[in-house]
C-alpha cells in the first residue's frame, strides 16, 4: 500500500510535518505564512522527503488550484493537518478577546471543506475551549460534523515521549464514509522523559557566547548581573519565591499565590520533565528555563532537544525568530505518536471501503 498523502497546513518549522513523515505519512506540501520558518524546513529538505513547501497565506489559497497543483480531487487527499497560530487564545494573553488570528481557525475548516479529506487533524491551546475560542470552535465543528466524525481531547506532550509539560487540544475527525468511526488516541507511553535524558549529554556551551564547535545553537544567551546573581542563588527545579527580596523585580514582589508566575527566574530539574517551551523559552526571565545546575539559560539547541527535534536540526533565522519557531512548533515525538493512530484508521477505513 502506498504511503497516506498529506498536506501540512501553518507548517512552522516542521514539527508536526516531521512527526508525520516519521510515522509513515507522505507529506506531499506544506506551507506557512513565515518565511524564515519555510527556509528552516528547506535547509532540512531530505528529512521531509524533499517534499513541497512554500510561504503562503491560508486566506489566499484557492482549493481548486492547490488541488491540481498536487494532482488530487476533492476528496482524494488522506489526511489535511494543521496547528493554526493560538496566540489569540491563550489564556496569557492581555487584551480584547478578539484576535485577528483566531478566523485563521475558521480558514483552516473552509479548506477542510473545500479539500474534503478523508481525515483531519488540528492541534491547538486547550485555551481555544476558552472564552475567547468556545464557541467559534463550536460552531465550525457543528458545521464539519455534517459530514465527519470529529473527536477531540487534550493530550500532554509528557505522556508520548516528550521531555516536557505540554498540554494541547487535539481535534481530529474522519469522514463518515465507512459508517462508524475508527480513531483511537493513544495510550500514553509507560516511560517518563526527563530533562536529564534529552539535554544532560551535552556538554557546557563556551563562555564567551559563541556555539559549542560542531554544535550549531548551543550557546549562551547574555545575562545581566542581576539576573546572573538570581540564577546563583537558584537550586534546580526552584523559581522566584526561592529568591531573597532584593532580588525581585517590584512586579514580583507580591505573593505567586496572588499574582501567579511562580516559575519566572527558574531552573528547570533534571529529574523532571520541562515546563512548557514557549516562543521565549532563551531567556530564564520568561519561565523555568534555566538550566539546572549551569548559570545560563537553555541554549536553543537544548530547548530544540526539548521539543524532540533530531540533534542535527537545521534552523534558520536569528535568536528570536529561531527560538520563536522552535516554541511554536508540535513536538515531533507527539505529532509522530498521533500520526501512527492516524495511519491505524486509515489502514481500516481503507479496508472496509475496497
Amino acid at each position: 500500500m502506498s504511503a497516506y498523502k498529506c498536506i501540512d497546513c501553518f507548517s512552522g518549522a516542521g514539527g508536526l510535518c516531521l512527526g508525520l513523515t516519521q510515522a509513515g505519512f507522505d507529506v506531499v506540501y506544506s506551507f506557512d505564512i513565515d518565511a524564515k520558518a519555510i527556509a528552516t524546513m528547506r535547509a532540512n529538505s531530505d528529512l521531509f522527503n524533499n517534499h513541497r513547501c512554500e510561504v503562503r497565506d491560508i486566506t489566499t489559497i484557492q482549493v481548486k488550484e492547490l488541488l491540481s497543483s498536487l494532482s488530487l480531487e476533492p476528496g482524494e487527499l488522506d489526511l489535511l493537518a494543521g496547528g493554526p497560530p493560538c496566540q489569540g487564545f491563550s489564556i496569557q494573553r492581555r487584551g480584547m478577546d478578539q484576535d485577528a488570528r483566531n478566523l485563521l481557525v475558521e480558514s483552516y475548516f473552509l479548506l477542510v471543506q473545500g479539500v474534503a479529506p478523508k481525515m483531519f487533524l488540528m492541534e491547538n491551546v486547550p485555551g481555544i475551549e476558552g472564552k475567547r475560542g468556545h464557541n467559534l470552535l463550536h460552531q465550525l465543528l457543528s458545521r464539519m460534523s455534517e459530514r465527519y466524525f470529529i473527536h477531540e481531547q487534550i493530550l500532554d506532550a509528557r505522556n508520548y515521549d516528550v521531555p516536557q509539560r505540554r498540554r494541547r487540544v487535539v481535534i481530529v475527525g474522519e469522514r463518515k464514509d465507512a459508517g462508524s468511526p475508527f480513531f483511537a488516541y493513544p495510550a500514553p507511553s509507560s516511560r517518563t522523559i526527563t530533562v536529564r535524558d534529552a539535554i544532560g549529554h551535552l556538554p557546557e556551551p563556551p563562555l564567551d557566547g559563541s556555539d559549542y564547535p560542531g554544535l550549531p545553537l548551543h550557546r549562551r544567551d547574555r545575562l545581566s548581573h542581576l539576573n546572573l546573581e538570581r540564577l546563583m542563588h537558584l537550586k534546580e527545579g526552584q523559581g522566584r519565591d526561592y529568591l531573597p527580596d532584593y532580588l525581585l523585580a517590584d512586579c514580583h514582589k507580591r505573593s505567586s499565590t496572588v499574582i501567579g508566575h511562580r516559575n519566572v527566574y527558574g531552573r528547570m530539574a533534571w529529574d523532571d520533565v520541562a515546563p512548557t517551551i514557549t516562543a521565549r523559552f532563551d531567556s530564564f526571565t520568561r519561565g523555568q528555563f534555566g538550566h539546572p545546575e549551569q548559570n545560563r539559560s537553555i541554549s536553543l539547541r537544548e530547548g530544540a532537544l526539548l521539543q524532540t527535534f533530531p540533534k542535527n536540526f537545521i534552523f534558520v533565522g536569528n535568536k528570536v525568530e529561531v527560538a520563536r519557531q522552535i516554541g511554536n512548533a508540535v513536538p515531533v515525538n507527539l505529532a509522530r505518536t498521533i500520526g501512527e493512530q492516524l495511519i491505524k484508521c486509515l489502514d481500516r477505513w481503507t479496508t472496509l471501503n475496497r
